[in-house]
């Protein structure tokens, strides 16, 4: 008796989703909960367990395809998996040599002729390609065991194809394993030259949309502010490692942050509040969006009631948020409700940015990368640690007066962090 896998509820409002990749193949054993494919969402990819055990007798739903909630994607049949093909056999032994015929000069024996060696079987790190990596591989002739993963589960990426292609450290012709034959040279694909066409995803269709949404929508404007670092390093420095002895997270500059913007943000509470038709709704609580960077694309888990918790509690709700952004495993509650959010860009480097913003919040902060600087301070040159601020909010709701304010008020709370522990 077969068991059929169907695509689960993905969430409110989304109704379809697309097969990114199947983990399995026909005829593999599945145990209970073990993930056999992953799905593709507008905000999220889920992946779809296995709720009984047996072997996945039949895939309905291929990779690349749309799949609506309910459809059916496999079906899981009793048994164990399929027996692994057997080893070639040995090369056929030398024929029996023939009787002896008399011949008037001794004959030279022939020299013997080695046995074709049979083809190399199919990588199985071949089988486990998502579309747009297998792609890659086959323009650029690459040898998928000769790639290191850096997926989940080591699977390899499109990026990470990428790498290889252009490192040319992993072409068919290199690999030992691969040896050539006419059949795999006519097989592989030649490269594409200077382009290459990739179907986007549906999360970068999603981000591409709403981006474009916000910049239509509102009356977007950012100001921009600086803020010496000195005072915040040297309390994260000194404390950090008792921080991290009682509450068994880092302290990060992340969690002052979301501090100091809530700080402001009862303050001006335009920057917290948003359009709904001719009416303005402001927020009596701080549901905090944090910008998250994945392979995948840039996802915002929201921190919710931030106003009530304290840094440990911040540190570590942004800390599993961004483990799950990383293993793929965020769900759609966890990226609804926002009402202001926060973008590092710092981390990749970034100097300065103005940051687009996630509609339909009418706030959103830019952080920085840290530099050292010339200063003056009381008259004098001094290098300190700088980082530019970035404000970016609806000027239909926020007036230009407010939002130079706001950043003002987060400053002060980043340079002086003791109003921070007084709450002023």
């Amino acid at each position: 008796m077969s068991s059929e896998i169907r695509v689960p509820a993905l969430g409110e409002s989304i109704t379809e989703a697309t097969i990114a990749q199947w983990y399995k193949k026909p005829g593999d054993a599945v145990s209970v909960d073990e993930p056999l494919c992953e799905l593709e969402t507008d905000k999220v990819t889920i992946e779809v367990p296995a709720h009984v055990a047996g072997v996945l007798s039949e895939i309905i739903a291929k990779e690349g395809e749309t799949v609506e909630v309910g459809a059916l994607l496999a079906s899981i049949g009793e048994g164990q998996a399929a027996a692994a093909p057997a080893a070639a056999a040995p090369a056929a032994a030398a024929p029996a040599p023939a009787e002896p015929v008399s011949a008037p000069e001794p004959v030279a024996a022939p020299q013997p002729v080695a046995a074709p060696q049979p083809a190399a079987p199919a990588s199985a790190a071949t089988q486990d390609l998502s579309p747009a990596a297998r792609r890659v591989v086959e323009e650029h002739g690459l040898a998928p065991e000769m790639i290191a993963g850096t997926g989940k589960d080591g699977r390899i990426t499109k990026e990470d194809a990428m790498q290889a292609a252009q490192s040319g450290t992993a072409t068919a012709s290199a690999a030992v394993s691969a040896p050539a034959s006419a059949a795999t040279a006519g097989a592989s694909i030649a490269a594409s030259g200077h382009e290459e066409r990739v179907k986007m995803t549906r999360l970068r269709k999603t981000i591409a949309a709403r981006l474009k949404e916000s910049q239509n929508t509102a009356a977007q404007l950012t100001t921009f502010n600086e803020v010496d670092m000195s005072a915040l390093m040297a309390l994260r420095s000194e404390y950090k490692d008792l921080f991290e002895k009682k509450y068994g997270v880092r302290l990060g500059f992340m969690g002052f942050f979301v501090r100091a913007c809530v700080t402001a943000l009862r303050e001006i509470p335009a920057v917290n509040a948003e359009i709904a038709g001719d009416e303005i709704i402001y927020k009596k609580y701080v549901n905090m969006g944090v910008a998250v960077g994945t392979e995948k694309g840039l996802v915002v888990p929201v921190v919710r009631d931030v106003q009530d918790m304290g840094l440990a509690e911040i540190e570590q709700a942004i800390g599993n948020f961004g483990r799950k952004a990383r293993d793929g495993q965020l769900a759609i509650n966890d990226l609804q409700g926002g009402t202001f959010t926060i973008s590092n860009g710092g981390v990749y480097g970034s100097l300065m940015s103005t940051p687009i913003l996630n509609m339909p919040q009418s706030g959103i902060l830019g952080m920085h990368k840290i530099q050292q600087r010339p200063v003056v301070v009381n008259g004098d040159v001094v290098v300190r640690p700088m980082m530019y601020l970035a404000l970016s909010y609806d000027h239909r709701i926020v007036d230009g007066k407010e939002a130079v304010t706001f950043l003002v008020r987060v400053k002060e709370c980043l340079e002086t962090p003791e109003r921070l522990l007084l709450d002023i």
